[in-house]
């Protein structure tokens, strides 16, 4: 017993029967009309839209036999051959397994040879993006100059590998996807040929899991009637439930109770309504894509006038969603969605998918209302106008007493007043402020300025020598652990060779000079090579104990064993 699936049985014959593809029908139709059919045709769109049907039924026009612009007339003999697979003079081909450049080159050598029953050959190449490039390559020349007798139709889901050579050479016509309400009025009328019951609801489901294709919704739809029972009268009667638990849908209302949970902050709730959902069996990753068009919906209801044009078809209330919407800022909506689009995409990687949509809700709960920054900025300027442009200290941060901040006072040396004060005995209490005495007005405070020290502040000492002489900062560089020992700067190098013109009478007495000065300090700088007579340094230095232990006979031995190499060495108490 052979059954002939809905989307072959309801498989458009004529350009009458095509849906939701009016332009490209009408340009087809008037080309036909008017004499001006192009010799190649290419046909894109998504999975199930027409393509290859709409490239059938203009073969059949090309070579109807009937008179009269109303083609084809899917009556004649040549079209009764296309339509049952028999036509000698039009070859399909599926370029995902003809792809090579021998299948061309046979097509090629067979188009040379004019037709045998009907006016003209038809070559359709269904997949035409999956050619190799050299197939492609062997096409060019046949598609610019092709025989008057051959006319060639293609069809790709992915036009974008599609080289441009072929795209230029063809006459491009691009399907779109199907409308919800065409779709939904096309399968209300094959339901009722096929004697079926199924509500309005239940096939706007169908219609919605379709996504625009056809084909698609012509699967489901024969799926549905293979599954639904049968009433008293003995008719096939489809139920909504029935195409909930067949497609693994959730209602849409556990959506509106999720996004209201959600925009409360109620995380509780929104954990418990994914628990049921969970326990349901649905494919978390598409239910999480279903919240995604939820907060779509919301943000859509909030900054559109007429919801309906975009939300068309979504299953979902509409007034419910945006009395939803009207209680909330627009930030706070377009910041849910954001942290719903981004869980999304992340959980396509989750391999714990309910742990990821648990996150989803953690982060979304916490956002909170959202303030619009012009609101605060209102707020602001009201507030300031209010006060005379003035800020109150208190009215910023009522719980927390706020200090004054205390008088600049300009550095000056004040010895007297310095040593008044430190002659004065300490008293425990606070002393009242003293009134101004314009007779003897109160003397500055003094303030010492920050020592600088030799082994903290050695780069900045490096930089302000550089200013003066760039060539003395640079040897600078390369000194080993500078240090102050009493009044002695202790400037020690690594190699003899750096220090020896810096010790030159001159330059040292410049140095020493910028060491005063900078330091403000007095001090004798003291500069010599590691392990001289000169070098008064506590012990070796750390450079020099590191190429020590580089060199010891052990660490080459092992190095050599090994065959490595030493890449870092360590010193000090902790390390050895």
């Amino acid at each position: 017993m052979s059954y002939l699936v809905l989307a072959r049985k309801y498989r458009p014959q004529t350009f009458h029967d095509v849906v939701g593809q009016e332009p490209v029908v009408r340009t087809l139709r008037n080309g036909l009309r008017r004499n001006r059919v192009a010799h190649a045709m290419l046909f894109s769109g998504v999975r199930g839209v027409g393509k290859t049907t709409i490239a059938r039924i203009m073969a059949k026009a090309i070579n109807c036999e009937a008179e009269g612009d109303d083609v084809p007339c899917d009556s004649c003999k040549s079209c009764l051959e296309v339509r049952n697979g028999s036509a000698v003079d039009l070859k399909e081909i599926d370029g995902a397994s003809n792809r090579g450049i021998q299948e061309i080159r046979e097509l090629k050598e067979n188009i040379r040879f004019f037709p045998t029953r009907c006016k003209f050959k038809i070559v359709i190449i269904d997949e035409v993006h999956m050619l190799t490039p050299e197939a492609f390559n062997a096409l060019l020349k046949t598609l610019e100059e092709p025989p008057a007798h051959v006319y060639f139709m293609f069809a790709t889901t992915e036009i974008h590998k599609v080289p441009v050579t072929i795209l230029s050479r063809c006459q491009r016509y691009e399907l779109k996807r199907v409308g919800f309400d065409v779709l939904s009025g096309f399968f209300a009328k094959i339901a009722t040929a096929e004697e079926v019951e199924i509500s309005e609801s239940g096939i706007e489901m169908i219609v919605r899991e379709a996504d625009g294709s056809v084909r698609d919704g012509l699967s489901l739809l024969d799926q549905m009637f293979a599954f639904a029972g049968e009433g008293d009268d003995g008719k096939v009667v489809v139920q909504d439930a029935d195409v909930v638990q067949v497609l693994g849908l959730v209602d849409s209302q556990v959506f509106v109770k999720l996004a209201t949970a959600v925009l409360e902050a109620d995380l509780a709730t929104c954990l418990q309504l994914l628990e049921e959902v969970y326990q349901l069996g649905v494919d978390l990753k598409r239910f999480a894509a279903d919240m995604l068009s939820c907060f779509r919906g919301l943000m859509v209801c909030k900054t559109v006038d007429d919801p309906a044009l975009l939300l068309a078809g979504s299953g979902l209330d509409l007034k419910v969603l945006a009395g939803l919407a009207g209680a909330y800022s627009q930030e706070t909506l377009y910041q849910l969605f954001q942290i719903f689009m981004k869980g999304v995409g992340e959980l396509q990687y989750a391999s714990r998918p309910r742990l990821a949509i648990e996150m989803i809700f953690v982060r979304a709960t916490q956002v909170g209302q959202v303030v619009p920054a012009q609101d605060i900025a209102a707020k602001l300027a009201g507030f300031l106008e209010k006060n005379g442009g003035v800020v109150p200290v208190n009215s910023i941060s009522p719980q927390k007493k706020t200090v004054p901040p205390e008088p600049v006072v300009k550095k000056e040396v004040a010895e007297s007043q310095s040593s008044s004060r430190q002659s004065e005995p300490h008293s425990p209490s606070p002393e009242p402020p003293l009134s101004p005495d314009p007779v003897n007005p109160p003397k500055p405070v003094v303030v010492e300025p920050k020592k600088r020290d030799v082994t903290r502040d050695w780069q900045d000492f490096v930089t302000y020598v550089k200013e003066r002489k760039a060539w003395m900062a640079q040897t600078l560089r390369l000194c080993d652990n500078p240090r102050l020992e009493g009044d002695k700067l202790l400037i020690r190098f690594d190699n003899p060779a750096d220090c020896t013109v810096l010790s030159e009478r001159d330059n040292l007495q410049a140095l020493t000079t910028y060491s005063q000065d900078f330091f403000q300090a007095e001090m004798v700088v003291d500069v010599c090579a590691l392990g001289t007579h000169s070098d008064d340094g506590e012990g070796t230095s750390p450079r020099e104990e590191r190429r020590a232990l580089a060199s010891d006979p052990l660490v080459e031995l092992v190095t050599d064993i090994f065959d490595g190499k030493v890449v870092g060495i360590r010193t000090g108490p902790k390390f050895r």
